[in-house]
């Protein structure tokens, strides 16, 4: 979603966060204050919303409008578009332009969560597109689509799908995640044909996280649980598997501030930290959080995604200590 269609509700989102970070106030940022382009100028332009790291050296990005997927590989410091880079989203019938706001690599493949089609942009349509990243096609057909719309909350088609985040089954059952579908312990057997992890999705309009064990054969899916992020509204997900963290990123909207969640002792996923941005940084329309697989001399990667392209640059860098 752009800057324009978010002015309205930037007071509600402000005064949101404040009722809903009962955990504490905000902190500094827990990385380095220093933030630097991690982009060529003018080179992925406006409306990149989605991030995610498949390796250390393969960075996705996902355009909202029109639908593509950037294969990022390393230039330097930062990142540029590999040459077969920029395809073109549809669904699986081969057409529609899917609104891709987020983006994540799993072991089923590269899955984008939509809020509309471009194409009929006055209905909101909240899919999960699962592509096949390896593909040398220009124009990528989704493999796999779920249509989250009736089982989500009515909303505006520019205030829907935002995030996703996937997290395999071996946590989740280590930390008894609680299944609010069951009423018991998560039992991934319960769901079969979902694969090995679930998807969490994040619901722009209400700030909501919901994880779906989503059947990699069909289009069917199941709820397993609702969780607040902590924010009015919610932009990004990311989880690092390192630490066990569930970041929810919000953006200007927010003052571009980040939390962290953790599953508690009664295997609920409740917000643990609240981040104010790097001091070095903007308040930018980041809609996009990523952090690298990798830590180097203590440190890691993270990387924001900027719709709005501010100085011709839709791409900055930043870090976290391996431990945050």
């Amino acid at each position: 979603m752009n800057r324009l269609g978010r002015i309205a509700v930037v007071a509600v989102s402000v005064v949101g966060l404040t009722a809903a970070s009962a955990w504490g106030a905000p902190v500094a940022w827990p990385g380095g204050s220093t933030v630097a382009t991690a982009d060529g100028s003018k080179v992925l332009g406006t409306n990149i919303s989605g991030l995610t790291f498949q390796s250390a050296s393969v960075l996705w990005a996902v355009k909202n409008g029109p639908g593509k997927a950037y294969r990022m590989v390393p230039d330097g410091a930062n990142w540029k578009p590999d040459p077969s880079s920029g395809k073109t989203l549809r669904y699986a019938n081969g057409k529609g332009d899917p609104d891709a706001e987020g983006v994540v690599s799993t072991p089923d493949g590269l899955v984008v969560a939509t809020e509309r089609d471009n194409s009929d942009d006055n209905n909101s349509l909240l899919k999960v597109l699962r592509y096949d990243g390896t593909s040398s096609a220009s124009t990528l057909n989704a493999t796999r689509e779920w249509n989250l719309t009736s089982d989500l909350p009515d909303v505006e088609p520019n205030s829907g799908l935002e995030a996703i985040s996937w997290i395999p089954d071996t946590f989740l059952t280590a930390h008894a995640f609680r299944d609010d579908h069951t009423g018991t312990t998560y039992d991934p057997a319960a769901y079969a044909g979902h694969g090995t992890g679930l998807y969490f999705v994040g619901l722009e309009d209400n700030g909501a996280i919901y994880a779906y064990a989503l059947n990699q054969s069909s289009s069917s899916y199941t709820r397993v649980a609702t969780i607040a992020s902590g924010f009015a509204e919610l932009m990004e997900l990311e989880f690092d598997a390192s630490t066990g963290r569930l970041w929810a990123a919000c953006d200007d909207g927010c003052q571009g501030r980040t939390t962290t969640l953790e599953l508690n002792a009664a295997g609920k996923f409740a917000p643990t930290a609240t981040y104010n941005r790097p001091s070095g940084m903007s308040n930018l329309n980041n809609e996009g959080f990523a952090i690298s697989p990798t830590c180097t001399a203590g440190t890691k990667t993270v990387l924001w995604s900027d719709d709005s392209n501010t100085s011709n640059h839709a791409l900055r860098r930043g870090n976290l200590p391996c431990a945050s």
